[in-house]
């Protein structure tokens, strides 16, 4: 009972029981919604699942970056347009280029989106810490900004290039896993080691909790706020290289649009995949999606709540003890 408690108030729980609600409710409508088969042209495991995993990805790096952005009580809405950026000058690289099977090229094109990423991220933190903006609204101008920046980039037109490297990312495997899912996962890990075994991390979280006893304390919150931006504009743009490396096609418009809302609703990152994926497969309407979605995370973060969970168990004892009672 003491183990099912705990699980109770862990909010992970709630966003896996979210998940397999999702899934069932697919399950439902098509009993093989779950199945693992091999792709005859690929020679590669495909199915709903893997789909699942590798439209996860980039909201994983998304909710990363926005994680260390929270924690310093921040916000970044830039995150979608940042992503819109790397995937703009990652395509435009490779198509300049024009080398199809260039591993070298792929590695450029990464490193651009990645750098250029870092520097959206480092504007964002010199006006949160230097200039001394809200996170709102410096990230808000930066989200305007770096979307100008894409449409830049491509001269306003969506860019398509050839690359095997490079879309082997989204669209490879590893032991059956999408490689940008075990690339997100590795990330995750290092993220959850930097925040919880680091200095920096202890840093992070002061400066969110009490950044006036942080100050006291000796914390420079300047360099650590400059930081935190850098890094969710470089995971941003590794989201960015995730979703064009799919189709190996950057919509300037499309890319990253309203992600910045998923990385920020992002409880367990599949959720929202599995979400977005089940909105498809039930044919939601694209103007009914987003009460839909709002009706999932609302009811998930109420779950999480402590105090309504607290009442619905104060509401069952009552009914109980009057059943003993009659």
């Amino acid at each position: 009972m003491s183990v099912l408690k705990s699980l109770l108030r862990t909010p992970w729980f709630w966003g896996v029981i979210g998940i397999v609600l999702l899934l069932s409710l697919n399950v439902i409508k098509d009993p093989t919604y779950l199945a693992v088969g091999i792709n005859p042209t690929t020679q590669q495991l495909s199915g709903n699942l893997l789909d699942i995993l590798r439209i996860s990805a980039p909201i994983i790096m998304i909710a990363l970056g926005m994680t260390f952005v929270i924690a310093t009580k921040g916000i970044d809405l830039s995150v979608g347009s940042i992503m819109a950026v790397g995937g703009a000058a990652a395509m435009e690289l490779l198509r300049s280029l024009n080398a199809s099977t260039s591993i070298g090229a792929m590695f450029m094109a990464i490193g651009l989106a990645l750098l250029l990423g870092a520097v959206l991220g480092l504007v964002n933190g010199l006006l949160v810490s230097v200039v001394g903006l809200q996170p709102f609204i410096s990230t808000l101008v930066m989200m305007l900004a770096a979307r100008g920046i894409a449409r830049v980039i491509t001269g306003g037109q969506n860019t398509n290039s050839q690359n095997q490297p490079f879309q082997q990312i989204s669209n490879g495997q590893v032991l059956g896993l999408p490689i940008s899912f075990v690339a997100a996962i590795v990330i995750v890990v290092i993220v959850a080691v930097i925040m919880r075994r680091t200095a920096l991390g202890l840093m992070i979280e002061s400066i969110g909790v009490n950044p006036d006893a942080s100050r006291l304390a000796g914390i420079r919150p300047r360099p650590i706020l400059i930081t935190v931006y850098v890094l969710s504009g470089i995971l941003a743009a590794g989201g960015g290289l995730f979703t064009v490396s799919e189709v190996m096609t950057v919509d300037v418009s499309g890319t990253g649009y309203q992600m910045e809302l998923d990385a920020i609703l992002a409880v367990v990152a599949l959720l929202i995949a599995t979400l977005n994926k089940t909105v498809l497969f039930l044919g939601v309407s694209a103007a009914a999606t987003p009460a839909f979605k709002a009706i999932v995370i609302v009811l998930l973060v109420l779950l999480q709540s402590e105090r309504v969970r607290t009442s619905v168990l104060q509401v069952g004892r009552r009914r109980t003890r009057k059943e003993v009672v009659a």
